[in-house]
């Protein structure tokens, strides 16, 4: 591990310890029949009244932090090989594409109206708003923010396998024509 993977490193243990320093509470009212709506991030040290932890969001917040380490883990890595640059300058790409939308996707979560919440699988949405706006009237809907985020990742992973080198073209002729030659024997076969 290099310097600046420790760097990263330090830097996600320090947004993991302000996530968990600060969690996303939700207020059930008693008006709205108990249904929690997002109330904002406190102090997860101090007791607030008819506020509860929104578990989902947090966890969901815990995952993109341990990711986008991962992504910076990846980035970071010392090259020992110039060749290998190549064609990892796609797959760095995708990484930094897959982790400025995981970025986006948590600022900009789905909501919908409090008054619009049902038990359904898939709920219905208001659109997205800004985090850190005013969203007293509505709930973040976590099953579409979890699909987002499923698929956004899936997605990655699979552009970044599609730019992966194939390593052919660091062969010499004669490792080319041997395995020519057993492609054709396994043929045969």
């Amino acid at each position: 591990m290099n310097r600046r993977q420790w760097f990263a490193i330090s830097i996600a243990v320090a947004n993991l310890a302000l996530v968990l320093l600060f969690p996303p509470y939700d207020y059930a009212s008693l008006q709205r029949a108990n249904i929690p709506t997002f109330d904002g991030f406190h102090f997860a040290l101090t007791t607030r009244p008819n506020r509860v932890i929104n578990s989902n969001f947090l966890t969901l917040e815990v995952i993109v932090v341990l990711i986008n380490a991962a992504i910076a883990w990846l980035l970071l890595r010392s090259r020992v090989q110039p060749q290998a640059r190549k064609g990892n300058r796609y797959q760095r790409g995708v990484l930094w594409f897959v982790a400025l939308n995981l970025v986006l996707v948590l600022l900009f979560p789905p909501f919908e109206n409090y008054q619009a919440i049902t038990k359904a699988a898939l709920p219905s949405f208001e659109g997205f708003y800004f985090l850190f706006g005013d969203n007293a009237l509505r709930q973040i809907v976590t099953p579409i923010l979890y699909i987002e985020v499923a698929l956004l990742l899936i997605n990655g992973c699979l552009l970044w396998l599609l730019f992966k080198d194939r390593g052919i073209e660091d062969l010499s002729n004669e490792d080319l024509l041997r395995l020519a030659g057993a492609r054709r024997e396994t043929r045969k076969k």
